[in-house]
């Protein structure tokens, strides 16, 4: 059962809802801090360097693949990249990263540029280039960025936010120049993510993480038409497009008007539920709270089977809700993996017919 069907194709049969042998799986954030191989490689190289150094960012990606096993290789980047490529000064901190001159002005916004990412962002398409080389076209390669409403929040506010402020006061009191800066991030991306794709990435993922901040009135002005313009600019025939927005419960139903074809769900809404909301047009990611994964291996294993079931078989991916934590034992994390790879699936029917 399943014979024939290798790691590239069932993620992309999984993104295009059609029967597979079994869900594939793989973890936001898999390449990081819970990683022992990281953290050494880390002590000798800025973060920053890690994602501009191709081999270094090769072999971040790859860990996971090779400690946890899981079916998809992700870019190891970071969605903040382009935005120094428009011309902001980026730090990373202990406490995150850091604008050093937020974006609050419409001189500032239109100072800021549309780099063309084969000459301002090379490192990235390199990467991607070797990773294919290293797998051989055989294990799906996922490229990334952050979506625009997500980007403003960080430019906006010189960093990671409780409360979101000033982006707000901005939506609330200057829209115009809101939605100026939102149209240059939107253009920015698509080419950003164009560029990956012909780089070789099968799949991309568009984070609109802060996404569900905003009511859903908000999100239908200054979240979801900058989306629609990024998925509408890409090869849609080649590529699929998965769109993650954390604390999306509100807002699913908009969500999915953004041409994406894979929702990935957090943890705060049950996955049963939001395939009952948006039918049978898409396929859903997720949704296993990080937090389990600091338990015990078997609440880890329970949570999982559970998602399984309420992903229904065709049109799901395993993974978690939101990003990795670094505290987490890497042994909750394979056995995350494990339980997934376990998991058979009738191919004609996706169909739950066994799982061990």
């Amino acid at each position: 059962m399943g014979e024939g069907i290798s790691n590239r194709d069932r993620l992309l049969r999984a993104c295009r809802r059609q029967p597979v042998d079994r869900p594939p799986v793989w973890l936001m954030r898999q390449a990081g801090r819970y990683l022992e191989a990281y953290r050494q490689l880390r002590a000798r190289v800025s973060f920053l360097q890690l994602c501009q150094t191709p081999d270094l960012a090769v072999e971040v990606s790859l860990q996971p693949y090779r400690i946890l096993g899981v079916d998809a290789v992700i870019l190891f980047s970071d969605i903040l990249i382009p935005v120094q490529a428009m011309g902001r000064v980026l730090l990373f901190t202990d406490d995150g990263p850091r604008i050093t001159e937020p974006v609050r002005t419409m001189t500032q916004v239109e100072a800021l540029a549309i780099p063309d990412p084969v000459e301002a962002t090379p490192y990235v398409l390199e990467t991607i280039r070797r990773l294919r080389t290293e797998l051989g076209g055989d294990v799906p390669i996922i490229g990334f960025a952050g979506a625009p409403w997500t980007l403003a929040t960080y430019l906006v506010e010189g960093g990671t936010s409780r409360h979101f402020a000033a982006v707000k006061s901005l939506a609330y009191a200057h829209p115009d120049l809101l939605h100026r800066l939102l149209e240059k991030l939107a253009r920015t991306i698509a080419l950003f993510l164009q560029a990956q794709i012909e780089a070789g990435a099968d799949v991309v993922q568009l984070f609109d993480t802060w996404a569900g901040e905003l009511s859903a009135d908000a999100y239908e002005e200054f979240a979801l038409p900058y989306q629609r313009q990024i998925i509408e600019s890409l090869p849609r025939d080649r590529v699929p497009v998965i769109l993650y927005v954390n604390g999306c419960a509100h807002i699913l139903e908009k969500m999915a008007r953004s041409g994406a074809d894979v929702l990935s769900i957090d943890w705060r809404l049950d996955l049963a539920e939001a395939r009952r909301r948006v039918g049978d047009r898409f396929a859903l990611q997720g949704n296993v709270d990080p937090g389990v994964l600091l338990g015990a291996r078997e609440r880890v294993e329970q949570v999982v089977r559970d998602t399984l079931r309420k992903g229904g078989g065709v049109g799901h991916i395993l993974n978690l809700g939101h990003g990795l934590l670094p505290q987490t034992p890497v042994e909750n994390a394979r056995a995350l993996i494990e339980v997934a790879r376990k998991w058979t699936l009738s191919v004609e029917s996706g169909r739950d017919v066994e799982s061990k």
